[in-house]
């Protein structure tokens, strides 16, 4: 039986890096081209950068519910044995899948934060165009995307996995070849 503990602190945690990745999309940096005080050239300005925070948030939260997902189902690979059938296959399955959504979404999370915390110091003279460059709209939405599927896939695959191991009954009779008389 998976336990109930368990799903419900993976579920918080990843309710929480989920809405923070929202709201990591919600308060990307922009940024504006000011020109100085005496009109001799223009610089960019950047407005809050609250949403790398967010974005770190995020990362750590949705990491830390994998570790303790992982760590409940020994990684998969340590442990008893799974008993074969279809929960062995569908543990097997969602188990690739989990990860295969995890690592997207650590990426997008990860890579938006560093980038929205990127701020040029360009300045430039003589009224010459001058471009700001910031973070591109959809980035934190996708690690909130793959954050949403990661949490929806992580939790099916315990529950999985919960399945093909407790049902496992290793065999304890003979395990020799069975001699009896010929009749």
């Amino acid at each position: 039986m998976a336990s109930k503990l368990l799903l419900i602190t993976v579920f918080i945690f990843d309710l929480i890096a989920f809405g923070l990745a929202v709201a990591a999309e919600q308060r990307r940096s922009t940024a504006t081209v000011q020109p100085d005080s005496e009109k001799n050239y223009s610089y960019c300005m950047y407005d809050s950068d609250i949403a790398s925070g967010y974005g770190v948030g995020a990362f750590l939260f949705l990491l830390a519910s994998q570790v303790l997902i992982m760590f409940a189902s020994k990684c998969f690979c340590c442990g008893k044995p799974l008993s074969p059938g279809g929960s062995r296959a569908c543990a097997v399955i969602l188990f690739i899948v989990c990860w295969v959504f995890f690592f997207i979404a650590e990426i997008c999370l990860f890579a938006g934060s560093i980038r929205n915390a990127y701020h040029t110091k360009y300045k430039n003279f003589f009224g010459e165009n001058l471009d700001c460059p910031s973070l591109r709209k959809g980035v934190f939405a996708a690690g909130a995307a793959f954050t949403l599927f990661t949490a929806i896939v992580s939790e099916f695959y315990y529950v999985c996995y919960s399945k093909a191991s407790d049902s496992f009954h290793p065999y304890g009779g003979d395990v020799g070849v069975g001699m009896g008389t010929y009749k």
